[in-house]
């Protein structure tokens, strides 16, 4: 059965290099994907023809709008902040978490499906429901940034990636489902593994 929309819920799901998918679904308020552009330019010819010349694919970037109430993850699979994902993690409480140099890699897993039993964005969609899933590997968060202005805080929380490593593998994938196929789980992300 085809859907009219996506709508309501996404599952988002963020997990570092050896480390367990966090979700994120419950606090998580928008999701904004820009894949990056794939441009060119034009060289105009001595004749009036013109040349393509193309430009390197830009970064995709996914920001976030959420409503934390820690300023971290201290442990288990469920996200409870973000500021931890851009410096080093503190895993107890009280949690303090100073700002560092510590530039780690994430991947970054957002799911729209119509199967409600699915609780994480990288798990297997069965054959007999929809699915919408973008993955980005091997990018950092480069932004959290609070904001009290509307009367409740609301954090935007930036994450890029570069569209493919220094090999040239794809960082970047975008996968659906029409209710025909199931949509399979994601391998476990490691500093050698994407997960794609």
């Amino acid at each position: 059965m085809a859907l009219d929309t996506w709508s309501e819920t996404a599952k988002v799901a963020i997990a570092a290099a050896s480390g367990a998918d966090q979700n994120f679904q419950t606090i998580t308020e928008t999701v904004d994907i820009d894949i990056g552009d794939k441009d060119f330019d034009v060289i105009a010819t001595l004749k009036g023809g013109r040349l393509v010349k193309y430009t390197p694919q830009e970064p995709t970037t996914i920001t976030l709008e959420a409503y934390p109430v820690e300023a971290g993850t201290d442990s288990g699979t469920t996200g409870e902040g973000f500021f931890d994902l851009m410096n080093t993690t503190d895993a107890s409480q009280p949690l303090s978490i100073t700002v560092d140099r510590t530039r780690s890699k994430y991947r970054l897993v957002i799911l729209w499906t119509d199967n409600t039993s699915v609780a994480n964005a990288s798990a297997i969609v069965g054959e007999a429901y929809n699915a919408l899933r973008v993955v980005a590997s091997d990018g950092y968060f480069t932004s959290v940034k609070p904001s009290f202005t509307d009367g409740v805080l609301k954090f935007t929380v930036t994450y890029k990636v570069p569209p493919f490593d220094k090999s040239g593998t794809g960082n970047v994938a975008i996968q659906s489902t029409d209710a025909t196929a199931s949509l399979t789980a994601l391998a476990s992300y490691t500093s050698t593994v994407k997960g794609i």
